[in-house]
């Protein structure tokens, strides 16, 4: 991983509210913790064994493994419907609140500007409004699990 890429990886998680991000590959691992005003970054990598000497070598490119994949038309049995996005990252909520009912279910009719979920963001409750009209096909993330931004929530049948 060069610096570029932490960089921009720096940059992602101080956009995104994440208070903190921990990522471990083969032989690094780095740790980011955002404050109110502050980001610390810590990088550590792995030290060399005694007795083995470390070999460096020049970056290799991958090669891309399309060109020995054989094309395979796929026929996808959700083409028909729209999907309902994240707009935000956060905790995805079915309900107001624990006590109340689902916003929407399998098999509702939905129109435009109806509520269809809360995604809590730093303490903030998000109304996620539905941008179309149709009948709910299926819910594609749980109650209360975490969502990225432009994650599906939700099919949509528009007829």
């Amino acid at each position: 991983m060069d610096i570029k890429e932490i960089q921009s990886l720096i940059k992602f998680v101080a956009k995104s509210g994440a208070s903190e991000v921990k990522l471990e590959m083969k032989d690094v691992k780095i740790t980011i913790k955002t404050g109110a005003s502050k980001t610390e970054t810590t990088i550590l990598q792995a030290a060399p064994v005694a007795g083995i000497p470390q070999m460096h070598s020049p970056a290799t490119p991958i090669e891309s493994q399309a060109a020995e994949t054989p094309v395979v038309d796929v026929v996808d049995e959700n083409a028909n419907y729209i999907t309902v996005k994240s707009p935000i990252i956060g905790t995805f909520y079915r309900k107001p609140s624990p006590d109340k009912p689902v916003f929407i279910e399998v098999g509702d009719v939905i129109k435009e500007g109806d509520t269809v979920c809360v995604i809590e963001a730093m303490k903030l409750f998000n109304e996620i409004e539905s941008e179309v009209s149709g009948k709910i096909i299926k819910v594609l993330v749980d109650d209360s699990s975490p969502v990225e931004f432009d994650q599906p929530l939700f099919l949509v049948d528009p007829s």
